[in-house]
């Protein structure tokens, strides 16, 4: 049971899971913090939170556990103003989608008291944004990655693990650095790639057209390009190292296909479609053995 939990920012990510929270039981009073009090008092209005901070102060005194749930880029900022007001006994943890950076700033941010900083990441999301969007089962059966830092006590890792768990999720372990390289590929590049797909088409002349025509394919592809442009412009920026090199690499395979298209290499074409098949049937069905696992009771 956690007395008090703070989010610093009640949207999709923080608002999720103080809705989980609830609905588990496992929490008494969860106080929000952020930038827009308008925001605030809808996620109040919501059941998402039950009181808004008046102080960074106020927010913190007496609190088991904080997330901050706000775009990376504000990360350190939030954690310098936590920093004077963290007692012993309370757990911050994060859910940015970037690791190394975080954990940078969270160095810079608190200095001694860093061990109190436990890293992590929720791997789910809706391409809507805001406390409207927060649901109460958006963590069940999804991972969550936790990236302990060398001074972290076990408790406090396992208090951020226990809390995910009461969400429904999975827990998973990286180091921040093996994170943004996975992260770089098979989530921030394809945020990229549907954003900019999206960008060209509404800058044609004829975009009203081509949206007429675009069905389910082209929603499917490009549903993530629906995100945040502020949480995806600072995950970018972020990762940038990593992302680049993905881009890159990414931008040569397109390469050689445009060298098969244009030659009319219609066996090159199939092989690699047939393969990037394969890989896709073998992935989904790596997944539904392990929603099936997570349904029976095993993380």
């Amino acid at each position: 049971m956690l007395n008090k939990v703070v989010i610093f920012g009640a949207g999709l990510i923080g608002g999720s899971f103080a809705l989980a929270l609830k609905q588990a039981g496992a929490v008494g009073e969860v106080v929000g913090v952020g930038r827009s009090r308008t925001s605030l008092e809808r996620a109040r209005q919501l059941g998402i939170i039950d009181a808004v901070a008046d102080s960074i102060e106020q927010a913190v005194a007496g609190a088991d556990l904080i997330l901050v749930a706000a775009p990376v880029a504000q990360t350190e900022a939030i954690l310098a103003a936590i920093a004077p007001h963290l007692r012993s006994g309370t757990v911050v943890t994060d859910a940015g989608s970037t690791k190394t950076d975080v954990v940078a700033a969270a160095r810079r941010a608190l200095g001694g008291k860093i061990a109190q900083f436990v890293p992590g990441h929720p791997i789910a999301g809706r391409e809507q944004n805001g406390p409207d969007a927060a649901i109460p089962d958006l963590y069940i059966g999804k991972k969550v990655v936790l990236a302990p830092l060398p001074e972290n006590a076990s408790a406090d890792v396992d208090r951020v693990a226990a809390a995910w768990r009461l969400c429904g999720a999975i827990i998973h372990r990286l180091s921040a650095e093996e994170h943004d390289k996975v992260f770089a590929s098979v989530s921030h590049l394809p945020h990229l790639l549907a954003f900019a797909l999206v960008d060209d088409i509404a800058r044609k002349p004829h975009a009203d057209l081509l949206f007429q025509y675009a069905a389910s394919g082209f929603r499917d592809f490009t549903r993530i390009a629906g995100s945040s442009p502020e949480m995806w412009r600072d995950i970018s920026l972020a990762n940038q190292a990593a992302l680049l090199t993905e881009l890159d690499i990414y931008t040569q395979r397109l390469s050689e296909m445009r060298e098969l298209l244009a030659a009319g290499d219609a066996a090159g074409l199939e092989a690699i479609y047939a393969n990037a098949q394969r890989a896709r049937h073998d992935w989904i069905k790596t997944i539904e053995a392990a929603e099936k696992q997570s349904r029976e009771g095993g993380d």
